[in-house]
């Protein structure tokens, strides 16, 4: 039988998330920057309730189109403030907002929201190697460091959690328990794709707490 991390359960998107995105390097700007709003809309909630709306997310949000979020004004608050189909919490649509300002001021200084990011972990997935769900960290001194860097920046809803979050979402960190299928692919692949693979952590390295997965 294929072994799944527990946390994805029996839900059909929940699986598929797991099986196909969760821990896939993710280097396109537009994506890393929808994963960013997701996982700050998650805050307080499941993140199967944000998966159920991302579509929706994407519709009321222009496909997470950074230069046009950034230009939203009041109508556009409004308008996301009654669209059912969303969270509809004026703090994080606000964050969304003044976040995709700040992608923007991080892409004339790094030139992409991709190299600022991955920059964290020196451009390589980092590959742990967790045996057990109570093992996986729901922050560290990395996502710590990131939240700390992005909140001078005048971001909103980054805190370390939710920094660590995007970090496994988008496969800056492989976060898979090691008898998981997607372990091995995660690793393969990374080897595949360039770049030298950082060291590997064991959770003695960190202080480790157990989160939502996003």
């Amino acid at each position: 039988m294929m072994k799944r991390c527990a946390w994805c359960g029996n839900d059909s998107l929940y699986v598929s998330y797991h099986d196909e995105e969760w821990g896939v390097p993710v280097h396109d700007d537009r994506r890393l920057f929808e994963f960013l709003v997701l996982e700050g809309a998650q805050a307080g909630l499941s993140w199967l309730t944000i998966l159920k709306k991302r579509e929706n997310y994407r519709k009321a949000f222009d496909d997470f189109d950074v230069q046009r979020i950034a230009g939203y004004g009041q109508q556009d608050i409004t308008r996301l403030l009654q669209d059912s189909g969303i969270v509809r919490n004026r703090l994080k649509i606000d964050a969304a907002i003044r976040n995709a300002r700040g992608v923007l001021s991080i892409r004339e200084e790094y030139g992409t929201l991709d190299t600022f990011l991955w920059s964290y972990v020196d451009g390589a997935p980092v590959q742990n190697a967790w045996e057990r769900m109570a093992d996986l960290p729901a922050k560290t001194k990395t996502s710590d460091q990131m939240s700390k860097d992005l909140k001078k920046r005048g971001f909103n809803f980054v805190g370390s959690t939710i920094c660590y979050a995007l970090m496994q979402a988008v496969g800056m960190v492989n976060d898979h328990v090691t008898n998981c299928f997607r372990y091995k692919e995660i690793a393969r692949n990374s080897r595949t794709t360039g770049g030298p693979l950082a060291n590997i952590l064991s959770s003695g390295l960190e202080d480790c707490f157990l989160g939502t997965i996003g």
